[in-house]
């Protein structure tokens, strides 16, 4: 149809020449990516790139612990030197710079800046202190993230986010960073994905702390938007000139068929995966369908929370990978569908751009105070060799194609985006998957570390180039 993202650009053969593949990138002339003012970069996170785990005072996580358990990540792998950022970051920060991108978002690891009791670890401190203000020399936007998953182990021992003291001791954290890194930071997000830290790390226990009970996932939401709500006062009065935000994975439901009890569970998917993060940010109160999904569920909100939860944002960050079929159970709930012949991704996750586009233009007319949006990651997973120096990854570069039309569409039918981070900027640990699945647009070989710059990276720097010369 001609409103399909998918239709803007063509999938690409893996047959298709280095030529035509940096012809065929640029954007259309009338795209609003021409716009200057439109933020084009990068997105890491502290625990799938720094590596040192134990070096200059930083504490364990419950990464570190989950990793470590037999049968709990992919190969047994861990966090324990991935891509050795930490000590490889000024080389990073100069291939970042050589690319032409324009804004690098970054987590700070919590329990590299802060011991047991609170205190300060200046080590750590001083490392992020080095890493951004050379992003700033170079002319970098810094989007900074202060919770990217990896919760202080000591803090999981008293209850993690199931404990309410946990999210004012996110405060306290929040407190720190903002008073050290205050005129180095752009824009700081106080959590990214918090569906994934309550439902994955609660919920089903696929992530750390691998705990499994829908109860458990409902009240350690509650906590994690609380830390986000007693965050934001706390960056506004530390770091007034930076903008306060968070960040929310999001998930395209569609039915399987056009049955009312279908219709009925794509409703309740998107309920569970969008409007349990975002209702309790922009509405101040939690959807109500979320407890006929699973009942019994609610959790334990004191006098004010909601209040709190629902300060006013400056942006909202945006992820977005891939949409899932769903069908009644039959009861009150979903089952996932998945559909035939559909481009994948090494995940396993349908390459579908549209959905980002409907997500987006539908947040638009559900939330009236709709912040300003970034995309905060967009990317996928192949299995990305070097052969003879370069990595040619056709398919990441046709899904980057189509994804950026997809927020092109959305702009134009009056949705407030800035701008869009690519994820990653380089291959790295991919939580319960390991070093397997590869996000970057930088090649990383972890047995030597060496980085090898991918073909969709060199097309993106190609673009910005010609951005840059439209004067």
């Amino acid at each position: 149809m001609a409103n399909d993202a998918s239709a803007v650009f063509d999938t690409l053969s893996p047959a298709v020449s280095r030529g035509s593949l940096a012809d065929s990138f640029t954007p259309p002339a009338d795209s609003t990516l021409w716009r200057k003012n439109f933020l084009l970069g990068a997105a890491t996170a502290s625990y799938q790139i720094e590596g040192a785990v134990n070096e200059d005072g930083r504490l364990p996580s419950i990464w570190d612990t989950f990793s470590a358990i037999p049968g709990k990540v992919l190969a047994g792998d861990t966090g324990a030197v991935a891509c050795d950022h930490y000590h490889r970051w000024e080389a990073d920060v100069e291939m970042l710079a050589s690319l032409g991108l324009e804004g690098y978002r970054l987590s700070i690891a919590w329990p590299r800046v802060m011991d047991a009791a609170g205190a300060p670890n200046r080590k750590g401190l001083d490392f992020y202190k080095r890493l951004l203000n050379r992003l700033k020399e170079k002319g970098i936007t810094t989007f900074v993230t202060l919770y990217h998953w990896d919760l202080p182990q000591h803090l999981e021992d008293r209850g993690g986010w199931l404990n309410r003291d946990t999210a004012y001791r996110f405060a306290d954290y929040a407190d720190l960073m903002s008073r050290e890194l205050a005129g180095t930071v752009d824009a700081w997000a106080t959590l990214n994905e918090p569906w994934c830290s309550a439902y994955l790390g609660y919920g089903n226990g696929h992530h750390a702390p691998g705990l499994a009970n829908d109860r458990f996932a409902t009240q350690a939401m509650h906590h994690l938007l609380l830390a986000h709500g007693l965050a934001v006062p706390v960056l506004r009065a530390n770091d007034p000139a930076s903008q306060k935000g968070i960040v929310a994975n999001i998930g395209r439901g569609t039915p399987n068929s056009d049955s009312a009890a279908d219709q009925r569970a794509a409703h309740l998917f998107e309920v569970q995966h969008n409007a349990w993060i975002l209702d309790p940010l922009l509405k101040g109160s939690y959807p109500q369908d979320l407890f006929e999904l699973w009942p019994g569920t609610e959790p334990l909100v004191l006098d004010g929370d909601m209040q709190t939860i629902s300060a006013p944002l400056d942006f909202l960050g945006i992820n977005y990978y891939f949409r899932t079929n769903v069908a009644s159970d039959g009861a009150h709930g979903f089952r996932d569908v998945p559909l035939e012949g559909v481009e994948r991704t090494q995940m396993g996750w349908e390459v579908y751009p549209d959905g980002l586009r409907d997500l987006l233009t539908g947040f638009k007319k559900t939330y009236r105070n709709l912040p300003p949006i970034y995309i905060t990651e967009n990317g996928m997973a192949s299995d990305d060799q070097v052969t003879d120096g370069h990595v040619e990854d056709t398919q990441r570069i046709s899904f980057l194609k189509r994804h950026l039309a997809a927020v092109d569409q959305a702009i134009k039918a009056g949705v407030d985006i800035r701008g869009y981070f690519l994820w990653s900027l380089m291959d790295n640990f991919e939580w319960a998957f390991g070093y397997e699945r590869r996000f970057g647009v930088v090649h990383v070989d972890y047995s030597t570390q060496k980085r090898t710059i991918k073909r969709s990276a060199e097309l993106v720097e190609k673009f910005l180039k010609e951005r840059k010369a439209r004067a």
